[in-house]
């Protein structure tokens, strides 16, 4: 699984194209962005994403408080999880200018770590 920003060209490599931002990316078309599925119920809340407000000192608490909304959002994790078990290549879209501060790397370290709990327990 890889993170991408939304603007850059897509790659023959990308696999399935998940958009992850509650917002849709300004200035790009549908067919310009080549997402094959958008999860705006995945994406941080509209409260959170304000308080964020990609301010590089306020990650961690962000990248806490997405945790916690997605521990309470079971419907839009597991529907991510279906889609990535789906396919051998995905790639997480989102918009922010930040590629390390944006909600994108906080879902993907948190689905790497459920997936891992879940090997755990096998």
């Amino acid at each position: 699984m890889r993170i991408r920003r939304v603007y850059e060209e897509p790659s023959a490599d990308d696999g399935l194209r998940v958009l992850v931002d509650r917002l849709w990316p300004r200035g790009r078309s549908k067919q310009s962005a080549h997402v094959d599925v958008w999860l705006k119920d995945i994406a941080p809340s509209k409260d959170l994403r304000t308080w964020f407000g990609h301010i590089p000192e306020r990650f961690d608490g962000f990248a806490a408080r997405y945790r916690a909304e997605l521990d309470a959002n079971p419907e839009a994790v597991g529907r991510l999880r279906e889609l990535i078990a789906g396919h051998s290549r995905v790639t997480l879209l989102y918009g922010a200018k930040d590629s390390e501060h944006n909600n994108a790397v906080v879902l993907r370290e948190y689905l790497l770590g459920e997936r891992d709990r879940h090997t755990d327990k096998a």
